[in-house]
């Protein structure tokens, strides 16, 4: 009886855990690995509908780094959706990436408004 009593509660144990670690595994199966984005800020060297080439400073060091532009990508010039194609060399961007099987991939292009002049000529 108590052999019975033993296994009865093995057997009940057994499957709780089992059943946790079926629904724990799939789960952690499914997770993609975590992949950082970067944030870079430069002005635009080139573009292209599929790239866009910025240039900038990293690290104190000039670099110029090249994106791959995907129709997903939220490319956006004050509260205006634009694609790849209207960028024009010399925009000031902030661009938000993610490097994917070896190349940077932009996630988001924000065209930033042009620096209006600090000086202010004084008319006495």
């Amino acid at each position: 009886m108590k052999t019975l009593i033993a296994l009865g509660i093995l057997v009940v144990l057994g499957t709780g855990l089992t059943a946790h670690a079926q629904t724990a595994a799939p789960s952690a199966d499914k997770t993609p690995a975590k992949q950082a984005t970067r944030n870079i800020s430069g002005t635009v060297r080139s573009s292209t509908p599929e790239t866009v080439v910025v240039t900038g400073r990293d690290k104190g060091k000039d670099a110029e780094w090249t994106f791959a532009v995907e129709p997903v990508t939220n490319i956006r010039k004050g509260s205006k959706s634009i694609t790849a194609g209207d960028l024009r060399a010399g925009d000031a961007v902030q661009v938000r990436c993610l490097e994917r099987d070896g190349k940077a991939t932009a996630l988001s292009i924000l065209v930033k408004a042009p620096r209006k002049d600090a000086k202010k000529t004084d008319s006495k």
